[in-house]
């Protein structure tokens, strides 16, 4: 979150020309590299009922922070006062030059991170435009009142996107675009500026399914609707304890997100490779096998990934995913050595999860 409410504008509504203000602001995004701009109202009453129906059937797992803020999610006007539009803008991610997903996915003895993730933090990308597109939008106008956001804050980022014109809410609960799939970022600023707003986003998914079938752990338990203490995003990113035994089989190799229902999706032929340096494969992170980040100290973990969504899981949280993945790898004696080699690692957390790890190659998960 950034930004602050400042003072109104400088010139008035009644002369001020909002339809080419709207214009200029989607321009002045695409120059500062997004690839989409839309604007969108307030009224997010239609989604607030489904957000507590979510919520009260505990789907959020522990991301307490989703339930903090309480109505404020889904009235922007009320948790930044003043707001009359939300301008969201989406930032294509997917690298230009990587190993193909299903590749690593099917080796079991490779990494999978979503990949989202392999390049720079892309809330620190976003949030660097974003500012500098209220900077354009100030210079225009002069002061105005406005707060930026990227995933940091009580936003209802795919129902203001939809509402703003750039796609439509997927069966996997994922915003997709008719023109960009689902490989983006989306990031939003909050203002009090009257303009004009865009055209909502329809459905396109029909009755594809694809999304629902391919889900590792079920956690698509309905159109529309996930089920996150069960997602292996939120299993390997978001959930802090153990991860349930019964889902760990399940995982297989994913150890940071997971991409499955993006991959199968029909309408992320029409994605496109980023054009931001960012969003580059870091430290061969695509293609890197299981033991060789396992191998990783604390140190090199900070080194390496330092300035990159992985960074935020913290050093314990990888390793206990990668665990996991060696858990379900091929059996070698390569992977059991690397697991022994963690046995006796001082975080419970690491130790639980290398000791099952253990036990799915036959070996004594208990310490000697």
């Amino acid at each position: 979150m950034m930004g602050a409410m400042q003072n109104v504008s400088a010139q008035s509504s009644a002369t001020r020309d909002w339809q080419a203000l709207a214009h200029a602001v989607k321009q002045w995004a695409r120059e500062l590299g997004f690839q989409e701009a839309g604007i969108a109202d307030c009224d997010l009453s239609a989604a607030e009922a489904r957000l507590v129906d979510w919520l009260g059937k505990g789907f959020h797992g522990d991301m307490d922070y989703m339930a903090k803020h309480g109505a404020k999610r889904t009235r922007p006007a009320e948790f930044v006062p003043g707001t009359l539009r939300v301008i969201t803008v989406r930032m294509d991610y997917l690298p230009p030059r990587v190993r193909a997903s299903w590749d690593v996915i099917g080796d079991g003895e490779r990494a999978f991170i979503s990949r989202y993730g392999l390049g720079r933090d892309y809330h620190k990308v976003l949030r660097r435009r974003l500012q500098q597109l209220a900077n354009r939008i100030g210079a225009e106008v002069g002061d105005f009142n406005y707060r930026a956001f990227t995933d940091s804050a009580p936003v209802m980022e795919v129902e203001l996107a939809q509402k703003a014109g750039l796609g439509w809410r997927g069966k996997h609960t994922l915003l997709l675009s008719r023109r960009a799939g689902s490989y983006f970022f989306l990031g939003e600023i909050y203002t009090d500026l009257p303009l004009p707003v865009d055209r909502a986003g329809t459905d396109h998914c029909g009755t594809c399914a694809k999304c629902i079938d391919i889900c590792p752990t079920r956690a698509i338990i309905a159109p529309y609707q996930l089920d996150a203490r069960r997602c292996i995003s939120y299993l390997t990113i978001e959930h802090k304890g153990s991860i349930p035994e019964a889902l760990r089989p399940l995982i297989g190799n994913r150890v940071y997100g997971c991409d499955d229902c993006q991959l199968v999706c029909p309408w992320n032929k029409f994605a496109r490779p980023s054009a931001e340096p960012d969003f580059a494969v870091r430290h061969g992170l695509d293609d890197a096998t299981l033991v060789e980040l396992f191998a990783w100290s604390e140190e090199a973990f900070h080194e390496r990934l330092l300035g990159s969504a992985i960074h935020r899981i913290g050093y314990a949280r990888w390793l206990r995913n990668l665990a996991v993945g060696l858990g379900n790898a091929p059996t070698s004696a390569v992977i059991v050595a690397a697991l022994e080699a963690r046995r006796d690692h001082p975080s419970a957390l690491v130790r639980e999860h290398v000791g099952w790890a253990l036990a799915q190659h036959g070996r004594s998960g208990l310490s000697t």
